[in-house]
């Protein structure tokens, strides 16, 4: 018989509710509610909505029983943020937003008794001013009683999913995020816990993919008449989700993840911890199984996305398929650095990216059809770049790179980025972190076997496109003027 997992995928911007179905054959998506996630200010703080995200969670489980039932249900979300619980069971307050900036003087603090590079080396992290670990620190020193009050600290999906059943655990690959797991080991690194002052009895069991929080409430069950489902532990942080889902005929492999951020790097056997890791900008998480994903932020199509908004708010009436339409028609000659902080802020964005190539010398772009040109090939350049880190780091060549998320659906970004690294590109899924939610599900429910022939399985239902490279000397040109641009020649 046919098996069904209630998929959540929460995002930063919003979240989808997917009913991930296996026939013994092919796996099928149906996206069935989607919801904005938007923060709000409290008690002067940026928060996550948590109240909002619990009923849209609790709508998406009727909307599940409404279209057929499911046999489980998983959950993944973004990285380092949290909720702490009290002892009655109930969250403290709502989680703080990663993007407010913690206390000045936190980081340094933590550095004065535990370096950086040593962290690094404990965790395998980036040490980075949104890691839990800081804002832990933060709380312990200027939060007031809320670290004394807490009895549990849960990750967002761990805090989901406990509303579900009732049950403390903390899922191996969100906990990597907080730089408090230690690498060797991979469990709650208790020297450093105990190193920064913080209350050990809040960190909660590690569970593993494919492991169970628990069984669905007995009144949430009632409440939705359904049965009293397993509420399934995946790879709970979403980047190594989308991970699971990328369709590699091997254990190790380059991959994108590309939506309005990118977080490009490669699925490994074993964490890379050399300080040259650490130095350009990667870090190391947890991914499904006993792998470690290799990984770096960079900025995505959220360039595209603020264009878009700039001339549509100008007059314009334009889709995004309209902008990429108009990319393909110029061979405008400038790059951006999609990474320097010009672009950090998103209103008037061709604005700011006229005013870059004013600022570096080049030519300025005037159209939306040179705007978004130059956009396009600077981010595939980039991710050219990035890619060239990884085999630097490795020590591995890749003759194949994955691109999953929302660019995989644009075949001009795709095709332009096999041209830019010079090897094939698969594309596909586009909804890879609830793809991987599902299949980690469908692993633990027996349908599946493992991750090997889940990604036979995602081949074989249709899910991925490839792209060969083009122009290969206009390209090797191109690379090397934007890695002119960027300071990178020669490196």
């Amino acid at each position: 018989m046919a098996k069904t997992v209630l998929v959540f995928d929460f995002g930063i911007s919003s979240a989808g509710v997917t009913l991930c179905r296996f026939d013994g054959s092919v796996i099928s998506l149906e996206e069935i509610h989607r919801f904005a996630n938007v923060p709000v200010m409290e008690d002067g703080h940026l928060r996550w909505d948590t109240d909002e995200l619990y009923e849209q969670l609790k709508i998406g489980i009727s909307f599940g029983v409404f279209n057929g039932g499911f046999d489980a249900i998983s959950i993944d979300a973004w990285g380092v943020d949290f909720g702490l619980i009290d002892k009655s069971g109930q969250l403290i307050e709502k989680p703080v937003h990663y993007a407010e900036e913690i206390p000045q003087g936190v980081m340094e603090d933590v550095f004065r008794r535990i370096p950086g590079q040593e962290l690094f080396g404990q965790s395998g992290v980036l040490p980075q001013s949104i890691n839990t670990l800081f804002r832990l620190a933060a709380l312990s020193v200027s939060g007031g009683n809320t670290l004394f009050r807490a009895e549990k600290m849960l990750m967002i999906p761990d805090f989901f999913a406990y509303l579900l059943t009732g049950e403390y655990r903390s899922e191996y690959t969100a906990a990597t995020t907080t730089q408090l797991i230690e690498h060797r080991s991979r469990g709650w690194n208790i020297r450093l816990i105990e190193a920064l002052g913080l209350p050990k009895r809040i960190f909660c069991p590690i569970i593993r993919p494919g492991e169970v929080y628990g069984e669905l409430k007995y009144e949430l069950a009632e409440e939705f008449r359904c049965e009293q489902v397993p509420v399934i532990a995946c790879a709970s942080h979403d980047t190594a989700s989308s991970a699971l889902a990328v369709p590699s005929d091997g254990e190790q492999f380059a991959f994108v993840s590309c939506g309005a951020w990118i977080r490009l790097g490669a699925q490994l056997v074993r964490s890379v911890m050399t300080e040259q890791v650490m130095e350009a900008g990667f870090t190391n998480e947890g991914g499904s199984g006993d792998c470690s994903l290799l990984m770096k932020n960079m900025t995505g199509l959220r360039l595209i996305r603020e264009c878009r908004r700039y001339y549509n708010d100008h007059g314009g009436d334009y889709s995004y398929s309209d902008l990429e339409r108009a990319a393909a028609a110029e061979r405008f000659g400038s790059f951006i650095d999609p990474d320097d902080p010009t672009f950090y802020a998103e209103e008037d964005m061709p604005l700011r990216i006229a005013e870059y190539c004013r600022r570096t010398g080049q030519a300025v772009p005037e159209s939306v059809g040179e705007v978004m040109s130059c956009i396009y090939r600077s981010l595939a350049c980039a991710i050219a770049v990035g890619l060239e880190d990884v085999e630097r780091l490795t020590g591995c060549t890749y003759d194949t790179l994955y691109i999953t998320g929302g660019g995989a659906r644009d075949a001009l970004l795709c095709g332009m980025t096999a041209s830019a690294a010079g090897r094939r590109v698969v594309a596909g899924p586009s909804e890879a972190a609830a793809l991987g939610n599902g299949i980690a599900s469908l692993i633990a429910l027996g349908e599946i076997k493992d991750a090997a022939q889940a990604r036979r399985i995602i081949i074989e239902s249709g899910f991925t496109k490839e792209y060969e490279p083009t122009d290969p000397e206009k390209w090797s040109a191109e690379s090397a003027r934007y890695k002119d641009l960027i300071g990178r020649n020669g490196v």
